[in-house]
């Protein structure tokens, strides 16, 4: 099938609903039993992940039949669900709670992101804020905006280059094998701020209105960063692979740097990755 700009909105339309019905109503209410965690007490999962990502799930597979629907929980019940990502002819990527570590611990920095695949390329992403009402969206060639409550809308941009010494930008080195890891972080000194925010609906956020210079990080899982990387692209952004190739659905692992432009994605690579 076609995808549209309706279709956009409408999908805009079901995030915000499992946002006011199944996200909003137990944040900051959460008990012990509905917090569990995944694979470490940072990564952890609640019936807010489970019953949002059910809700949208359960829409897509009715007005989109035989589309592949992949949800993080659900992946994470059954990982051979991202076989297929990159070839199926329209997919649906879901991330219930952008931020669960945020969410559960009562701060409003969480997101809900979803991303469309066609045939191999990320075609739209969207990220809703439950709390601020609000969503980035973005279709292939179409920009990316920040749309209100009242239906207003804002045209995203990125930040325009600097030196350095002068960006704020934050790369998540956590997963990052040694001596990667330590050399990264060390390096982040070279910048004029570092910032963590643990939640890619915010990181990318920041990058593609302008508030910030670069993000990135090694782990690549397809909900945290396909909606982020078309937003900000769209934005005017550039994003690549540590060694320099596309950024494409179907890739989980290998380090990616999203900047303003080609020239400070290589100069990030160059003095805060090293060699």
């Amino acid at each position: 099938m076609q995808f549209s700009d309706r279709h956009v909105a409408e999908l805009d339309a079901l995030l915000r609903h499992a946002g006011e019905t199944e996200i909003l109503p137990r944040f900051r209410l959460l008990e012990a039993a509905e917090l569990e965690e995944k694979e470490s007490p940072r990564d952890v999962v609640t019936e807010a992940d489970k019953a949002a990502e059910s809700l949208i799930a359960s829409e897509l597979a009715h007005r989109f039949p035989g589309a592949k629907i992949v949800g993080e929980e659900a992946v994470s019940e059954n990982p051979d669900l991202l076989d297929g990502l990159a070839s199926a002819d329209l997919a649906f990527v879901i991330d219930p709670v952008d931020g669960t570590f945020n969410f559960a611990s009562g701060m409003p920095l969480f997101g809900c992101m979803l991303a469309v695949v066609q045939r191999g390329e990320c075609i739209a992403g969207l990220i809703h804020y439950p709390v601020s009402g609000e969503s980035l969206l973005a279709a292939v060639g179409g920009g990316s905006r920040l749309v209100a409550t009242d239906g207003s809308e804002t045209v995203m941009k990125v930040a325009d280059p600097v030196a350095l010494s002068e960006m704020v930008g934050t790369i998540s080195w956590s997963f990052m094998p040694e001596p990667l890891r330590s050399r990264v972080a060390a390096n982040m000194s070279k910048i004029a701020m570092t910032f963590a925010l643990r939640c890619s609906a915010w990181e990318y956020r920041m990058a593609a209105c302008g508030k910030v210079h670069f993000v990135g990080g090694q782990k690549l899982m397809p909900w945290d960063h396909l909606p982020g990387v078309l937003i900000h692209a769209e934005a005017g952004g550039y994003s690549a692979m540590l060694d320099g190739s596309s950024y494409r659905p179907g890739v989980t692992d290998g380090g990616l740097i999203t900047a303003p432009d080609e020239a400070s994605w290589a100069l990030i690579r160059s003095e805060i990755v090293g060699a």
